[in-house]
């Protein structure tokens, strides 16, 4: 049951990128920009994070996720993504004790920094909500692509029951600039911000330092992550999960369709 859960999340990711690329087809450049996204040479050129940092968080991913199939009930439907040693839980578990012991789990993960804690109690969602999640993830990916004042592989975009959540080390401005994006997507009921922010000397030579490292040799060795590693970019509430997120307001009603239910814009 747990390597199925796993499954479904990494076949999840493989939809949503391939969703991306289809859409992105006819921007220019942005098969390329993709393609960085999904291989992992590519993208480390363009990631604002070290290489050791982006390696960390994939081994956070995976330990996270087996972790959490292990030790929740059968009938929870977890999601794990990290960014910068910052782990984001979404999904939905059937209590509240599950929903703490999730991440009471996930703190214990050797380098993890901090956890934002938005899994749901409720039961978990369908199937059609899931394929419309990663659906989502590929057209918000697309938006952020067709921006000009942003790089979309500064930003980690997850999808959970229509909730946009963007990652990232990331500007103020440009933060503002992809929620703002996001929130212009059909089908996107509500954008919440979990970025760490940083200054915009600090993007330009974090922009430079990962150009430098994608000009390197193919295959040569990168330095082992140190603890500095994730250290760039102050840390918002969002890294306290009691705490209300920095949220965009919902996507703009084209139709008839009824809002959603439970849709509350948190203060800033």
């Amino acid at each position: 049951m747990s390597g199925h859960r796993i499954r479904n999340t990494l076949a999840r990711t493989t939809l949503a990128i391939g969703l991306a690329t289809a859409l992105a087809a006819g921007l220019q450049g942005c098969v390329l920009a993709l393609a960085g996204a999904a291989g992992g040479g590519a993208l480390v050129a363009t990631d604002r994070r070290t290489v050791g940092t982006q390696t960390e968080d994939r081994e956070i991913q995976v330990k996270a996720l087996s972790q959490l199939s292990n030790n929740l009930p059968q009938d929870s439907h977890i999601n794990v993504a990290v960014f910068n040693r910052r782990v984001l839980i979404t999904g939905e578990v059937p209590d509240d004790a599950s929903k703490q012991k999730a991440e009471t789990i996930v703190r214990g993960i050797n380098n993890v920094n901090s956890v934002v804690n938005e899994l749901a109690v409720q039961p978990a969602s369908s199937f059609s909500s899931r394929s419309n999640d990663a659906y989502l993830e590929g057209r918000v990916k697309t938006a952020l692509i067709a921006e000009k004042y942003i790089s979309a592989n500064n930003f980690k975009v997850v999808s959970e029951r229509g909730i946009v959540y963007l990652m990232g080390l990331v500007t103020q401005e440009e933060g503002g600039i992809a929620a703002a994006a996001t929130s212009q997507v059909p089908g996107v009921v509500q954008v919440v911000k979990v970025y760490q922010y940083i200054q915009p000397q600090e993007a330009a030579a974090l922009n430079a330092a990962a150009s430098q490292s994608g000009a390197s040799a193919p295959g040569a060795a990168s330095a082992p992550a140190t603890s500095s590693d994730a250290t760039t970019g102050a840390v918002p509430d969002s890294s306290v999960s009691a705490r209300p997120l920095d949220q965009q307001a919902p996507a703009p009603v084209t139709n008839s369709s009824p809002a959603q239910p439970g849709t509350v814009t948190a203060p800033k």
